[in-house]
């Protein structure tokens, strides 16, 4: 009998502050919790379809960086490109015979996944609210108080997690 990991709990320090990005990484641990308790000849629908939300997810957070002032080559941003380059990867080491890497994938994801919410994607939702954005809109209130220098950072107090 398989032994099936646990899940992520939505809990308080998962907030950003801001309800869309709530709401997505929401769906996000959601659709990563049904992964962990799948069994591993059945993961690979549920795992393309979570890599999509997930292309989405990165895409969504990246266009409000650059709304609101990042480099467009800003670290969180590159951390999103790290995690979605070996997403990618997984297809075809499943296909290869490994039929254990979406769990491995996605225990790492369960570990990993916290820390970026609390920093970056926290300090992006602080940004966001200081700089007038609105994120359902994906518009400035006022595009003219955007300051012209772009930023490199996280978005949060620093590029580590």
């Amino acid at each position: 009998m398989t032994v099936l990991s646990p899940t992520l709990a939505w809990t308080e320090a998962l907030h950003t502050g801001d309800a869309r990005m709530d709401d997505t990484h929401q769906e996000f641990i959601g659709m990563l919790n049904e992964l962990m308790v799948t069994p591993a000849q059945d993961q690979l629908p549920l795992y393309r379809r979570f890599l999509l939300h997930t292309v989405e997810h990165f895409a969504q957070e990246e266009r409000w960086m650059l709304a609101t002032g990042f480099a467009a080559d800003n670290c969180h941003a590159s951390h999103h490109a790290t995690i979605l380059e070996t997403m990618r990867a997984v297809e075809t080491h499943v296909q290869a015979g490994d039929t254990e890497i979406i769990q491995r994938l996605a225990e790492a994801l369960a570990e990993w996944f916290p820390g970026h919410a609390a920093s970056m994607d926290a300090g992006l939702a602080l940004h966001m609210k200081n700089t007038g954005f609105d994120p359902v809109t994906e518009t400035l209130a006022d595009p003219a108080s955007l300051r012209p220098v772009v930023m490199s950072g996280c978005g949060s107090v620093s590029c580590s997690s």
